[in-house]
């Protein structure tokens, strides 16, 4: 069944590959086709590396309907790349949270580009600032703007937020995709059923990966997850069944015997304007910023906002914050330093 091998992001451990079966990129290909709903009429740009899971998703969907694709390893940052969409009446682009702060920096507000009906985001949560401003500013423009969630686990996409949705619901990651199932589990691995309670969020469906192969050997494995995803991530469920991510249940650490999630902290800061990732072990946490000025604008807003003694953590200045190709925050390089 093994159709097609993904390494995962190593954002924060050692990559390794995820096996794909041809079930799963079909299953999770008609299911983005539905909700989004990709016709031969679109036109696609490529704005992620095909190596990356939804880089290559968004080049699956197009196929899939015989829509078309214009393939370019130009940068949004570069002129040609705007070209070929004017030139090409392209529809549609996909984007990480580092596209959109790339995309906000050039004034996406004052970039014309008539022929864009919509613009899908995933590979990580947006912070509440550009939420606030792309939500704005393609109101404005009349563009479709869907946020949705994901990992290469689940070939890869396992929920969107539907654009009627987006002001009401904004910060959620939306509900699973069609076909799709999701659910919260404690630390008893028992279901939550009430709203608004924290647990690790569980995926169902047929795109869920057969597993990893860190060898040659393990690629003869069968099924390892038989259909089911404990994804990792911290989440909530309000009242309406929509979903909130907390953040990675790895990502936490105790300062002081208090709980801290270490993604909370960074998004609140970097939300401030203060470019910054976050690392540490219990009682001993360590920002990064990118700016000598920033340090001591971050050392008084964690004391107003997170109440937390100078001696639980450091502020540290480096060149700059190091990153994959798709913009990921590579937090295993961090601890090295």
């Amino acid at each position: 069944d093994l159709s097609l091998l993904l390494m995962t992001s190593g954002s924060s451990g050692s990559p390794e590959f995820v096996r794909l079966s041809q079930k799963n990129i079909i299953s999770n290909t008609e299911a983005i086709c539905e909700y989004l709903k990709i016709s031969n009429n679109d036109v696609a740009i490529t704005t992620l590396p095909i190596s990356y899971s939804y880089g290559i998703s968004i080049i699956n969907t197009h196929l899939f309907t015989g829509a078309s694709l214009i393939l370019t390893d130009a940068s949004l940052m570069e002129k040609k790349f705007w070209e070929l969409i004017s030139r090409h009446n392209v529809t549609t682009f996909g984007g990480v949270p580092y596209t959109f702060e790339m995309l906000k920096k050039l004034k996406f507000e004052k970039i014309s580009i008539p022929s864009i009906k919509y613009i899908t985001q995933a590979g990580g949560k947006l912070s509440q600032g550009l939420l606030e401003y792309f939500t704005s500013v393609c109101v404005k423009k009349k563009i479709d703007f869907i946020v949705m969630y994901g990992q290469t686990e689940a070939s890869p996409r396992m929920a969107y937020l539907p654009q009627n949705m987006l002001q009401k619901k904004i910060g959620s990651i939306g509900i699973p995709i069609p076909r799709g199932k999701f659910y919260l589990i404690d630390e008893k691995h028992q279901m939550i059923d009430e709203p608004n309670i924290e647990g690790e969020l569980v995926y169902e469906g047929e795109n869920v990966s057969l597993g990893y192969a860190r060898n040659c050997y393990e690629l003869a494995n069968g099924d390892s997850n038989n259909g089911v995803l404990k994804t990792g991530d911290m989440v909530e469920m309000d009242s309406d069944g929509y979903y909130y991510i907390v953040g990675r249940k790895k990502r936490f650490l105790k300062l002081f015997g208090n709980r801290v999630s270490l993604d909370q902290i960074e998004q609140k800061i970097n939300g401030a304007g203060y470019n910054c990732a976050c690392v540490g072990l219990d009682d001993k946490m360590k920002i990064y910023t990118t700016k000598k000025s920033n340090i001591e604008k971050i050392n008084k807003f964690i004391a107003e906002y997170f109440d937390l003694n100078k001696s639980g953590f450091s502020i540290i200045c480096i060149d700059a914050i190091p990153r994959n190709d798709s913009g990921k925050i590579l937090y295993s390089e961090l601890e090295k330093i």
